[in-house]
């Protein structure tokens, strides 16, 4: 639910501006505010497991995430939608981590053939999302995309009540760390909106304030031990250390790669922007090859080794793309390459939060989440940055194609460079899960 909310509302941008009667510079805050507020809540996660127990919290997400549906669908101006879409957004910054923890919780062992099981209808939300929104507007107005979840919703609390276990019981209550959290959160938010709009003084000042606070944080956090939002004890394991690695790279690869693409297909090889998305296409079709079966490839295996083939996998596939980029374009190569990429980096993000979980004690897994869900969403934005500013720099100076097609091949070898540092922490992983016995 919450992954389709990020893209649904994508499509009906436009008749928001129409019925709402407001600029789209106000309106596009509906997305932004959603996206921004996922990152909020998120180092909240774990204080409210150990204070209240997993199940009470999941609950809370999904009623919340639910009511907040039925006021969006309500709201009478744009600046009432964009609050009630925060609202939303804090809500559902919550349901992925919870989600993760629980399954973590159950799964043990066999959370690598669990977690590629249910990750299906992760990967499958952005893409329903502008189909599923383009479907209902074209029969009703864009309220309906709200009300969709309430009925689901619903469903999802009746059952969360009937099969998930009451944990109470197991609930360690502790002092909310104010300060980190007065620290953390903001940053998060900085951070994600600084990076988008790096272009302007705004979001470079937000990027410097962002810094700032983390280093402030860090700081703070090693003061305060096992007492803050998150220990950075957890970090010190060599495997969950690896594992949080990777998941920064992995996502960081995959965010930098989706937004070079596009630019290099459009303004390099002049493909319509329409377009684009097919030619993208085996992307995701290399990851819907591989994910279902990452479960069983891991048993087979093990997760260094598999890791390790799907960084070698992906690098391979961007490899390709630096010598499109050097060379001219062709659609068969590009094919393949793409391909690679999304086949192996859909092998690397499961064996490697297992091998982090599988590291740490079942008292220490929602901290653990909430390290894991933090580092893995700045990886996007700062690789994805890195590579935006080498090639816009390169830009700048490029007067010809041939010089145009430089700037995309250097972007493209600092992105092998990044698939190269991906596979060198695939070496420091495990090469099976083994779960760390409680203290």
């Amino acid at each position: 639910m919450s992954q389709l909310d990020a893209t649904i509302v994508n499509v009906s941008l436009p008749d928001l501006v129409t019925t709402l009667h407001a600029p789209f510079s106000t309106v596009q805050w509906v997305v932004s505010g959603y996206l921004l507020a996922l990152a909020l809540t998120l180092p909240l996660n774990g204080w409210l497991v150990d204070r209240f127990g997993g199940r009470t919290i999941y609950l809370g997400c999904f009623a919340g995430f639910t009511v907040t549906s039925a006021l969006c669908a309500l709201a009478w101006s744009a600046p009432s939608l964009i609050a009630f879409r925060v609202l939303q957004g804090m809500a559902g910054g919550l349901l992925a981590p919870m989600a993760q923890m629980t399954i973590a919780r159950a799964a043990g062992k066999q959370l690598p053939r669990v977690a590629s099981a249910v990750t299906l209808p992760i990967l499958l939300a952005p893409l329903l999302g502008p189909v599923v929104a383009g479907s209902i507007l074209s029969v009703a107005s864009w309220r309906w995309i709200f009300l969709l979840n309430l009925p689901f919703g619903l469903v999802a609390l009746l059952l969360a009540s009937m099969f998930l276990p009451d944990d109470r019981q197991e609930c360690r209550p502790r002092r909310l760390d104010i300060v980190g959290l007065a620290l953390l959160s903001p940053a998060l938010v900085a951070l994600l909106y600084g990076t988008d709009h790096m272009g302007q003084r705004t979001g470079q000042g937000l990027l410097c304030l962002a810094v700032v606070m983390g280093i402030f944080y860090l700081r703070q956090a090693h003061r305060k031990g096992a007492h803050a939002l998150i220990d950075l004890a957890l970090f010190r394991a060599s495997v969950f250390s690896a594992s949080a690695l990777i998941m920064f790279m992995v996502n960081g690869v995959a965010f930098a790669g989706q937004m070079l693409l596009p630019v290099w297909l459009i303004h390099a090889c002049g493909i319509p922007a329409e377009r684009t998305g097919w030619f993208m296409a085996p992307l995701g079709v290399g990851m819907m090859c591989t994910y279902p079966l990452t479960g069983r490839l891991t048993a087979h295996f093990g997760i260094r080794r598999l890791t390790r083939y799907g960084a070698i996998c992906s690098g391979l596939g961007t490899l390709m793309l630096a010598v499109l980029a050097c060379s001219g374009f062709n659609i068969f190569i590009l094919a393949i390459a793409l391909f690679l990429r999304g086949a192996g980096t859909g092998i690397i993000g499961i064996p490697a939060m297992s091998a982090g979980y599988a590291s740490v004690t079942p008292a220490e897994i929602p901290m653990a989440t909430i390290a894991l869900n933090i580092v893995q969403r700045i990886g996007g934005p700062t690789l994805t940055t890195l590579c935006a500013t080498l090639l816009g720099w390169r830009l700048s100076h490029a007067t010809t194609p041939p010089a145009v097609s430089a700037a995309f091949t250097a972007a493209f070898g600092l992105l092998c460079v990044f698939h190269g540092c991906l596979l060198l922490a695939t070496f420091r992983l495990p090469k099976g899960t083994s779960r760390r016995p409680p203290p």
